[in-house]
């Protein structure tokens, strides 16, 4: 997941070093680190930015992968529904742009903690497969007790903890493996559990619907361990 203009989560700037005020906002504001009201806002209607749940929060994610293999990176995508009720996203696209400000710090671009410029307020969003409109990362990461986005890239890898949207961590350093991607793991809020995990038999319907995505889904919440490797095409 990469965001740029017409895709997901990069400028195509990496490395780039300066004043993030100098820094063009394409998809999220790189000046705020997080914005509190926001997250306020998303978790005071959980029924509005997650209708029918967890399901739709995976849809979410799944989206920036999406727009990953439609811009020619990436075009694998891994979900997998955990017993302890969280779910990870993983996919094979360039990683969440990652930047060094003037004081030599690691800034990942805010996808989890901001708003997304192009979706949140727009009236013309984007439909899901589900039906509803895409809000953006930040929805998934406030209404999550805790959410770690993992990123790779080719100049570097990081991991990041958040809860409720704000993050309780800096960029952590991971050591490279010659991979490029994200993964997002989150667990959604209690209320929004009470849904139940989406059933995989829904997921493949509507992760089917994504031209050019390939999608792996492995169920561990009754083996533990032996994943299904359920393909949906």
């Amino acid at each position: 997941m990469d965001e740029s203009d017409g895709s997901d989560w990069s400028d195509g700037l990496d490395g780039a070093v300066g004043s993030r005020d100098s820094w063009v906002n394409t998809t999220h504001d790189w000046a705020r680190v997080s914005d509190l009201h926001h997250l306020a806002q998303i978790r005071r209607a959980p029924a509005e930015f997650a209708p029918g749940g967890p399901g739709h929060l995976v849809l979410e994610v799944v989206a920036y992968a999406a727009d990953e293999a439609a811009s020619g990176a990436g075009g694998r995508c891994a979900i997998t529904l955990h017993r302890d009720g969280s779910v990870s996203v993983a996919d094979d696209g360039r990683g969440t742009d990652t930047r060094v400000d003037e004081r030599g710090r690691i800034v990942k671009k805010p996808v989890m903690a901001t708003k997304d410029l192009r979706f949140f307020d727009s009236p013309d969003a984007e439909s899901l497969p589900d039906g509803h409109p895409r809000r953006g990362m930040s929805v998934v990461a406030a209404l999550s007790e805790w959410l770690i986005h993992t990123n790779r890239r080719l100049d570097g890898a990081w991991t990041q903890r958040y809860e409720h949207g704000v993050p309780v961590t800096d960029p952590e350093p991971l050591q490279a493996d010659g991979t490029t991607g994200t993964l997002i793991r989150f667990l959604p809020d209690r209320a929004l559990r009470s849904h139940g995990l989406p059933a995989v038999d829904d997921l493949r319907r509507w992760t089917s619907r994504r031209s050019g995505l390939r999608v792996r889904i492995d169920d561990l919440r009754e083996s533990g361990s032996a994943p299904t490797g359920r393909v949906a095409e």
